[in-house]
């Protein structure tokens, strides 16, 4: 097994009208595959944020290998 780092973004505009990416949550997810750790992240993140759905904070999820063991 795999340790993934799945990041939750969301875009916002900032002051000006600029448009900022945020990071709404980081989780590090131990799984087989980036597919695995992308349902994994979503479900723990729904169940941390109180949420139905991920969607309803982020605009996407990124995932990486971590570069470290955990």
């Amino acid at each position: 097994m795999s340790t993934f780092v799945v990041r939750f973004m969301k875009d916002v505009l900032g002051e000006c009208g600029r448009q900022s990416e945020v990071c709404q949550g980081t989780l590090e997810i131990d799984a087989i595959d980036e597919i695995e750790a992308t349902e994994r992240a979503k479900a723990k993140f729904c169940k941390d944020q109180a949420l139905h759905h991920w969607s309803l904070h982020a605009d996407r999820i990124q995932v990486r290998p971590s570069d470290f063991p955990s």
